[in-house]
């Protein structure tokens, strides 16, 4: 006899899913990212509520379903089904019923902290109805917070820097004389998320290897330059940039990764910086922990030698057209957070990644990850690419200086740089806006048992076998056949005379004004030298790129034993101002000094790379404003040199403030001061800044920054 209970049987189907978004987000630390959709992290729990058009029964079936790109499937761990009724485990994803009410379910969901990371799609399956929400798209990303997953990174200080501070510091000028650009990370800001999903799709990474952040940071390497995929941005080192935006007049990442997910085509243009701001962008917007990191005097050696030559002409000059390898005054890569898996034990951490297209590395422009730890150690066989981050930090540094003798170049080494290369490697500070040094994390002190041990051990890797030295090769150079680049150079003579060289500039480096520099002479050994002096200064690119020849001084000069001399080098405003006002970069003042000791072997050369100096900005506005109630921003400039700034342009940006602006100033002459006012509106809490950056024909860059705090 059945049972009547007069009730009819009715399917069950959800009516609703409410996706909790706002306990969610803060839960995952995703509450600041600009999208409609949830946003969650790996082997994190979060919540949904389900409503149903009745009350959910033991007897029911019931299934979420996750789905991750065009051919979802169980067995590559692209579609995730699970039941909390039969299966609520699957594939590391995990399901339970937290409450169940009336039509009211609210249930838990935790992904696999080794799920791939991605723009998942749920629906929901109830018997025969499969229910399709409208905000079905769920973002899945790395996850810095927890301890199973492979980016995981303790500190909380450090998680705050690396993953969700979304403005910074990229480090540029010399090593003499360094100074910080404010850049806009804005990993957060509108459709910045979706650009990096689809860098994903573009990247061609099959969905399982879209788990390890070691491929996808390479592949990320790779697209956020345009070079082999059509990806982010154009280098273009040419100083030609008029179809296009200076590499200069960027403040951010932002409006790069806008323009590039509305067009999918490459943003002109970029230079290294550039490239290194946006893939930091990219990263923490991914959840990979990442940073900024400047290497000054940073080498590109192109035959993998440890050595980079530098061929001077017989007054000191650069000859930049003879070398293949060369020195950049400063060069931009990142710095990733991650365990190594696929490396020995002792190499997780921070990864060096590259986005500036230099070298190929397995026939892309890509570079790394590539473990610091490695670097440091000399263990340059390790995947990716150490060999060549190795060399940045590390080569020597070889001065030639050529002459003509019968019509054929001759070649004499003058001296051998150990300690040059890969100086004060620098990124901002945690939590302070201040500059750190961490050329350690890179390399041995200078001169240490370890950086030799580090050093032999790397060129075990690094030079072809059966490679032998010949002795005083360099002297014997006389046809115009170049130093065979894998030679190995003898040792230098110990100096006998204790030569030491200082190059100074006396005044600051004023556009406009002479360029008032001074070398000085030193010797620091009993008896008396007749010493040789050449000196030199030219204007060159941060590349190295010799952009001007401006002028030299050559004396002969007598000292004793512990004296000293010093030789002006004065260069008149009229010889480089053209220079400077031609040049679409920013370019470097750069000295050369060659001193020869008479009688002896002795020889040394000296360099230095100073950057001009300029009037700074001023940035007026209140320390705290209120959320969504307007105020008033200005930015004051006073030129302050004695010449004219031609077609001057302020570019300004607050995120969560206002978009990217740029006004006009028209040419500014000496004494003159602009006031450009914004009126700003702020959508977001807490602390965010506002980033000013001037630019002129004759300057390339003034940037100036302040905070402000809103409040409710």
């Amino acid at each position: 006899m059945s049972l009547n209970t007069g009730f009819p049987e009715t399917d069950l189907s959800v009516t609703g899913i409410d996706f909790l978004k706002r306990q969610n987000c803060q839960q995952h630390h995703t509450d600041a990212y600009n999208i409609k959709n949830l946003v969650v992290r790996r082997g994190y729990p979060f919540q949904l509520e389900l409503t149903f058009n009745r009350e959910l029964r033991p007897t029911d079936k019931l299934s979420l379903r996750f789905s991750l790109g065009e051919n979802p499937m169980k067995i590559r761990g692209t579609l995730m089904s699970l039941n909390p009724m039969l299966q609520p485990d699957f594939g590391g994803w995990k399901v339970s019923i937290v409450k169940n009410s009336g039509t009211q379910c609210l249930l838990s969901v935790i992904s696999s902290p080794w799920a791939p990371v991605g723009k998942y799609t749920l629906n929901v399956k109830t018997g025969s109805n499969i229910y399709k929400p409208e905000m079905s798209d769920i973002y899945l990303l790395f996850n810095p917070w927890c301890e199973d997953d492979v980016v995981y990174m303790a500190d909380e200080a450090q998680r705050n820097e690396y993953v969700l501070n979304d403005t910074g510091y990229i480090y540029v000028g010399s090593a003499y004389n360094i100074y910080n650009r404010p850049w806009n990370f804005g990993q957060f800001e509108e459709y910045v998320l979706d650009a990096c999903m689809y860098l994903m799709d573009k990247s061609g990474l099959k969905p399982g290897s879209r788990r390890d952040p070691v491929l996808v940071s390479r592949a990320m390497s790779a697209l956020v330059n345009a070079n082999d995929d059509n990806g982010v941005v154009l280098g273009n080192w040419s100083g030609n940039y008029s179809n296009g935006t200076s590499p200069m007049d960027w403040i951010g990442s932002v409006a790069i990764l806008q323009q590039y997910y509305k067009t999918k085509k490459p943003v002109s243009y970029g230079q290294c910086w550039v490239f290194a701001g946006v893939l930091t962008t990219v990263m923490r917007c991914l959840g990979i922990p990442s940073r900024c990191v400047s290497n000054f005097n940073s080498a590109h050696d192109t035959d993998e030698n440890l050595r980079v030559d530098v061929y001077l002409n017989e007054v000191g000059e650069k000859l930049t057209s003879m070398s293949l390898d060369s020195v950049w005054n400063f060069h931009v890569w990142n710095d990733v957070w991650m365990r190594r898996l696929d490396l020995p034990t002792g190499f997780g951490g921070w990864q060096a990644i590259d986005a500036t297209p230099q070298e190929q590395s397995q026939g892309l422009f890509q570079c790394g990850p590539c473990s610091v730890k490695a670097v440091k150690e000399g263990d340059v066989y390790l995947p990716f690419d150490g060999k060549f981050v190795y060399a940045e930090v590390n080569a020597d540094k070889v001065y030639w200086i050529v002459k003509k003798v019968n019509g054929k170049n001759k070649f004499t080494r003058i001296s051998t740089e150990t300690e040059g290369i890969g100086v004060k490697i620098s990124t901002k500070a945690v939590g302070e806006d201040r500059r750190e040094d961490i050329t350690s994390q890179y390399k041995f002190p200078e001169g240490s048992i370890e950086e030799r041990e580090s050093m032999e051990k790397a060129l075990s890797f690094i030079r072809p076998s059966g490679m032998v030295p010949r002795a005083r090769f360099a002297s014997v150079n006389s046809t115009d056949e170049r130093p065979l680049s894998h030679q190995i150079l003898p040792p230098e003579p110990v100096p006998k005379t204790g030569v030491h060289l200082e190059i100074t500039n006396k005044a600051p480096l004023h556009p406009g004004n002479p360029l008032e520099l001074a070398i000085t002479v030193k010797t620091s050994t009993p008896g008396k030298w007749t010493i040789n002096l050449v000196g030199s200064c030219q204007l060159q690119s941060y590349t190295g790129k010799v952009e001007a020849s401006l002028g030299y001084v050559k004396e002969t000069v007598e000292l004793e034993g512990g004296s000293e001399t010093q030789i002006p080098l004065k260069i008149g405003a009229d010889t480089y101002m053209k220079t400077l006002a031609s040049a679409e970069d920013e370019v470097l003042v750069h000295v050369t000094a060659i001193a020869e000791v008479q009688g002896t072997e002795d020889k040394l050369t000296k360099e230095i790379t100073m950057p001009f100096e300029y009037p700074p900005i001023t940035v007026q506005m209140p320390e705290t404003a209120k959320l969504n109630e307007e105020f008033t921003c200005a930015f004051i400039f006073k030129n302050k040199l004695n010449v004219p700034l031609d077609n001057c342009k302020l570019l300004v940006e607050g995120l969560g403030i206002f978009k990217m602006t740029a006004f006009d100033q028209g040419d500014v002459q000496p004494g003159r001061i602009i006031k450009s006012e914004v009126i700003c509106t702020p959508t977001r809490l807490g602390e965010k800044k506002m980033v000013a950056k001037l630019t002129s024909t004759q300057l390339k860059g003034i940037s100036a920054e302040k905070k402000i705090t809103i409040i409710n």
